[in-house]
């Protein structure tokens, strides 16, 4: 674990956005390029990559980090947090949504710095030319290869919100292991689709290879999308937890009661060889303060030899 400046920028910074053009077609300009579905993967090396370790379990945890644009509110506090709970549980791999950049905070470098980890990040909503952006982060104690990002059906393509997933193959002391960040939209009818467009996908990209899925689905677990889900795929909380009480996002009035709770967060497991085994799975909220509107998930998996 590194000490980290909360406030430092750790990045090159953001792309910079120069048109010698007017005013108003300078916002022009800028509104379309926000409203381009992102396309670029940003990957950054930990520092110590020669760790040689024996097949152990592995433990993954899917957040999202609440950016709270534009007030960003404890953000650092909150990041410090949440890295703080990975690291009491010994995090192997991160999936993380809503990893906020703004040109003194870079969300997702900051927690890999923290925690010394590989990281891949892609942009999903924002913009530097308006002084933030969001998106997805995969970070991992084990190398990554094969980046991948989609744009999920059922938003449209000159959009200023856009739904994505990316995707990752995690070299681990006991081989490869595929895992995908997503964060679906708020609309039911578009989320439907998001959920099939991104089981297809998956499916597609690798048939025998082990693949996990985390993220903020933004779909109760008795919606059609997430039945669907759990019939392609194995809901790790429920594996273990079948009839326990599961809530990740509260939705609460203005004076601070429970309007609405809901399961929202979830981590799923593809297991084509049914050689991984679902040891612990559990919703965690940072006991310092809350990291954010979500509980993050954690899962921890293992070879059915090594258990």
């Amino acid at each position: 674990m590194k000490s980290v400046d909360s406030q430092s920028n750790l990045s090159s910074g953001p792309r910079r956005f120069r048109m010698r053009i007017g005013p108003e077609l300078f916002k022009l300009a800028l509104v379309r390029e926000i409203m381009q579905p992102p396309v670029e993967i940003q990957h950054m090396r930990r520092l110590d990559s020669s760790v040689s370790e024996n097949c152990r379990p592995l433990n993954f945890i899917t957040a999202n980090l609440w950016h709270d644009w534009p007030r960003f509110k404890n953000i650092t506090q909150r990041l410090e947090a949440f890295a703080s709970l990975a690291a009491a549980e010994n995090a192997d791999i991160l999936l993380l949504q809503e990893a906020a950049r703004t040109p003194h905070l870079h969300a997702s470098e900051w927690i890999a710095q923290y925690l010394d980890m590989h990281l891949l990040y892609a942009p999903s909503n924002g913009h530097p030319g308006i002084g933030f952006e969001e998106g997805l982060a995969i970070l991992s104690r084990f190398p990554l290869s094969r980046p991948s990002l989609r744009r999920l059906g059922g938003s449209s393509k000159r959009s200023f919100v856009h739904r994505m997933a990316l995707g990752a193959s995690v070299e681990t002391p006991c081989g490869e292991f595929r895992v995908f960040s997503v964060h679906l939209g708020l609309n039911a009818r578009q989320n439907y689709r998001q959920v099939h467009d991104l089981t297809t996908w998956v499916a597609m990209i690798d048939h025998q290879t082990p693949v996990l899925i985390g993220g903020d689905f933004n779909a109760a677990e008795d919606s059609p999308q997430i039945q669907h889900a759990r019939r392609v795929w194995t809901d790790t909380f429920r594996r273990l937890h079948p009839h326990s009480e599961a809530v990740t996002h509260t939705l609460r009035w203005p004076w601070g009661g429970i309007l609405k709770e809901h399961r929202l967060d979830y981590i799923f497991l593809h297991n084509p060889q049914q050689s991984w085994s679902v040891l612990d799975s559990r919703h965690l909220t940072s006991p310092k303060m809350p990291h954010s509107d979500h509980h993050a998930v954690f899962t921890r998996l293992a070879l059915a030899q090594i258990q």
